[in-house]
């Protein structure tokens, strides 16, 4: 296959590639329907019948670009969480932010310290720039603040990806050892909070915004994907100081941004009863899952998340045999890549016909596995 002969040398060493198969991927390669769409960790439960009313309303003006400084979305957000709108900057989900950051202080060869098995997508924008990623494992299935903290002074990383609460796993730290840990950090370090789970993590998680909106080396990370369901409007947040908001602006993509979207997250985010509402549904979720799994000899970690990792008690073969099983049922789901972590499946949030469909095909796929080995 040929291509153009001038592309830098760092494009022509990677690999063109997807950090996830989408579900609509597989429904092409494997000529399966999805009927219960739970492994992506959307919300299933959609946005709020108010953000899709400001969704319809907002159709007519889509033949506009939405404000290149996005001043009410920032102006809104900051209200909401008693902060300047200077100290926010507002991009395609947390994923195309990550992707800026990186590109903000990346170098080819730079040192670049995350979790060995969290979230791929880092990962990708971090060898897209030419990074060099130091992984450190998981202990208890738990991201380790220790061993990422002496990596980032080992190898003098000006940059950390730390999520909380966790993807894959759905572990959490509570909010003391999380300041703990950015205070700890060397000031040439930038953290990466990504706090995308935020909404539905027990209370005594999350710091507040002002343990630490006044540190010039930590951005914090949200997004309108999760809890409040807009995970294909593609909005997310990045809140730091007004030095590393503005960062932003010297690199972004100033009309990047859908006016649609824009409206819905605005509505999304004044309509908090609903927001309440969901949270409620996602914790009843979770432990529909958590019982699902146990009925079937399988045990469930606990979540402070949209969804639930679930520990099959082997390894990565037999764990994507079920993954693949059940989608033979038409249930995606997903599991964690790198092993240990890779005994696990992961199973997100979801209204009751897809937890029936789960319910009903996973004793189905464990019993067809047992028989074939």
């Amino acid at each position: 296959m040929s291509a153009f002969s001038r592309f830098t040398a760092l494009a022509q060493s990677l690999p063109a590639t997807v950090p996830f198969v989408g579900p609509e991927a597989i429904e092409r390669n494997r000529g399966l329907a999805v009927r219960a769409r739970i492994g992506a960790n959307e919300s299933g439960f959609g946005p709020a019948p108010s953000v899709l009313a400001a969704i319809g309303a907002a159709a007519g003006t889509t033949w506009m670009y939405a404000d290149p400084e996005n001043f009410d979305l920032r102006e809104a957000l900051a209200l909401h969480h008693g902060i300047s709108r200077d100290n926010i900057a507002i991009g395609g989900g947390i994923d195309g932010l990550l992707g800026e950051i990186v590109r903000l202080v990346i170098e080819p060869g730079t040192p670049v310290v995350t979790s060995l098995g969290g979230y791929p997508t880092f990962n990708y924008h971090v060898n897209g720039f030419g990074g060099r990623l130091v992984t450190v494992p998981y202990v208890n299935d738990r991201e380790d603040l220790d061993g990422l903290l002496e990596a980032v002074r080992r190898e003098n990383a000006p940059l950390v990806y730390f999520a909380n609460p966790d993807n894959p796993m759905g572990s959490w730290w509570d909010a003391d050892s999380v300041v703990s840990f950015a205070r700890a950090l060397p000031e040439t370090t930038l953290l990466i909070l990504d706090e995308a789970y935020g909404e539905t993590a027990p209370a005594g998680t999350i710091p507040p915004i002002g343990a630490l909106i006044g540190q010039p080396n930590i951005l914090r990370m949200r997004t309108f994907s999760k809890a409040y369901g807009l995970a294909g409007a593609r909005i997310g947040y990045a809140i730091g100081t007004l030095g590393n908001a503005q960062a932003f602006d010297k690199i972004r993509n100033h009309f990047g941004m859908a006016r649609i979207s824009v409206q819905a997250a605005l509505a999304a985010l004044k309509d908090q009863a609903y927001l309440a509402d969901v949270i409620v549904r996602i914790g009843a979720s979770r432990e529909r899952i958590s019982q699902i799994a146990r009925s079937n000899g399988l045990s469930p970690l606990a979540s402070a998340t949209n969804f639930v990792t679930i520990d099959c008690g082997r390894d990565g073969t037999h764990a994507r045999a079920i993954v693949d099983g059940l989608m033979e049922h038409g249930v995606f789901i997903r599991m964690p890549g790198i092993a240990p972590l890779n005994r696990c499946i992961r199973i997100s949030v979801g209204p009751e016909n897809d937890m029936a469909l789960l319910e009903e095909a996973l004793p189905q796929v464990l019993e067809a596995i047992g028989s074939r080995q």
